[in-house]
């Protein structure tokens, strides 16, 4: 069930009460990616106080398993909750709520609460499915052939990188974990089970990524038939899934003893509910507004917001729902409360871009030039592109090159893990100017994706007029300029804000009760923007290169036919 609100006394006044009393108050958002654990403190203005990275372990104990240690986690965790606090130099009563994003990766936890693994290893440390892991492609054809109902709430398949599939994969695979497991959790509400001792879990995760129907009965529900078509009726006996699903911006519990220790906090201090990583990033981008201009919440149906990370999301949300093939959802009340969510994306972006970089044969040599330069490789390959472009721009230096990006398969809109990427006039060349037409193309073919998502959810309904992007993509000038231009309408980045850590931040400020709703907190912290505009001359060019990229995805298929034959 849902819960909305919970009383706040006893410890939790105290708290609240000493913090009123000394002065500022502030709240800490914590999130967990795919190879680091973040936290930034803010005050209830949005601004950034104090912020620390750690790094966390990541296994890769053969092709396609990716896992990490939830108990490596926590400590990391606790390390950068720690070092902001000190890094800010203020009374740990003056924070008034903490709230956790974390990549959508399945914790297994056994009856007193110890790590169970889900590894080929067989060490019990390694308990932490990583969200990118795609082990369980088989188990997800295996759910697809059901064609179940609730699959038509994650875009009509569901993905290896959703729970179900890794679910089954763990009881078919390791039966004794399966057993042994007494929790199993997505990642951020581990992080909250951690902090306040409640095993609550948020409307985002288990609705985004569970198949929870949140839109079904009075506080949403399970559909267990779909559990009991799967083997896995036994998840709900014992219950091992939890029976408290809370919507974001409500409040989980106070910090125990014991996390207050570890996370240098006061006992008692408010935690929210958690949220996905992406999703906390949408939190902390969608009301991104430009010079003088003020947030307007009408805007909000006709916003993307774009998180360019490792891998990308796309989310829009609508007052109605509106089902498109291959973009998860509709989900109800997984960003905002009453409000429908889609969520487009690409499983590879920023990795991709790593990866074409890499396997060049200049890329080394280009990251140990960018280093002694003190700059970034991809500054260089920037000015290289520059340097590159003649007249017609820097855009047609790709006309005879051509990538599909589908690397790590295919989310979003053909939900396809089993698509692969593809390089289409390569040549000899391995000159720094070779790696940079080939980044550009790259850069270029994310872009198509994006626009291929678009397309598809305007032809559901959606009229998105704008977007909010955010993430290491935003950071790059060149990246955005590139999507502008294959998007065909203006983009809004701050590229100094941490919009993943806000979002976070903003929900402990809700829990906490310093504003009054998460549209309400959106609007009193999200930052100033800058706006990317679109080029008229390249829209032709990218509209046939586009067409160049959709074709790749049909001739592909057509060679994996040719060889069935």
């Amino acid at each position: 069930m849902i819960e909305r609100h919970e009383q706040r006394d006893g410890a939790e006044g105290t708290r609240s009460q000493a913090g009123r009393q000394e002065g500022g108050e502030y709240v800490i958002g914590v999130d967990v990616g795919t190879g680091s654990a973040r936290a930034g403190l803010f005050d209830l203005g949005g601004r950034l106080m104090a912020s620390a990275v750690q790094p966390i372990q990541i296994f890769r104990p053969q092709p396609d398993h990716v896992e990490h240690s939830s108990r490596d986690i926590w400590q990391s965790v606790c390390h950068v909750v720690r070092a902001c606090v000190a890094q800010a130099g203020i009374d740990p009563h003056r924070v008034t709520g903490i709230g956790f994003d974390a990549t959508c990766s399945l914790v297994a936890l056994d009856e007193a609460d110890r790590p169970v693994t889900v590894s080929s290893s067989g060490d019990d440390d390694r308990n932490v499915i990583v969200w990118m892991d795609h082990r369980a492609t088989a188990e997800a054809e295996t759910i697809n052939a059901t064609k179940h109902r609730v699959l038509e709430y994650v875009g009509g398949r569901i993905s290896p990188e959703m729970e179900p599939p890794k679910l089954r994969w763990i009881k078919t695979h390791l039966p004794e974990s399966w057993a042994r497991t007494r929790r199993f959790f997505d990642l951020a509400d581990y992080l909250v089970y951690q902090a306040c001792g409640a095993d609550v879990r948020s409307l985002c995760t288990m609705v985004c990524k569970w198949t929870y129907l949140g839109h079904e009965g009075e506080h949403g529900s399970w559909d267990r038939s779909f559990f009991e078509a799967l083997d896995l009726a036994d998840l709900f006996t014992p219950n091992r899934v939890g029976d408290r699903v809370q919507a974001l911006g409500t409040r989980a519990g106070g910090v125990t003893a014991q996390a207050a220790r570890e996370l240098g906090l006061v006992e008692g201090t408010d935690v929210a509910v958690g949220v996905i990583d992406a999703h906390a990033g949408a939190l902390g981008s969608m009301a991104m507004s430009a010079g003088d201009a003020s947030f307007d919440p009408a805007q909000i149906p006709h916003t993307l917001v774009l998180i360019a990370g490792t891998s990308s999301c796309h989310l829009a949300v609508s007052s109605e729902p509106r089902f498109v093939d291959g973009v998860w959802g509709p989900y109800f009340g997984a960003l905002i409360p009453g409000w429908w969510l889609a969520e487009g994306g690409q499983s590879a972006t920023g990795a991709l871009l790593e990866h074409t970089i890499d396997q060049h044969a200049c890329g080394a040599a280009l990251r140990r030039d960018a280093e002694a330069r003190g700059t970034t490789v991809y500054e260089l390959l920037n000015q290289r592109v520059a340097a590159l472009s003649d007249a017609a721009g820097q855009a047609p230096l790709t006309k005879g090159l051509h990538v599909l990006p589908d690397f790590h398969g295919n989310r979003s809109p053909r939900a396809d893990p089993h698509a692969r990427g593809a390089i289409s006039g390569l040549s000899l060349d391995t000159s720094v100017d070779s790696l940079a037409r080939l980044y550009l193309a790259t850069l270029q073919a994310i872009g198509y994706g994006t626009r291929h998502i678009i397309d598809a959810m305007s032809a559901s309904g959606f009229q998105i007029e704008r977007i909010h992007a955010s993430g290491g993509g935003a950071r790059n000038p060149l990246w955005l300029q590139e999507h502008a231009d294959i998007l065909g309408c203006a983009i809004l980045s701050a590229p100094d804000h941490e919009p993943v850590l806000l979002g976070a931040a903003a929900l402990a400020a809700v829990a906490s009760g310093r504003h009054g709703t998460l549209v309400d907190a959106m609007a009193a912290m999200s930052p100033r923007a800058a706006v990317t505009t679109p080029r008229p001359a390249y829209a032709t060019f990218h509209a046939r290169k586009y067409e160049t990229f959709l074709r790749m995805y049909d001739d592909q298929r057509a060679y994996g036919r040719l060889m069935q034959g």
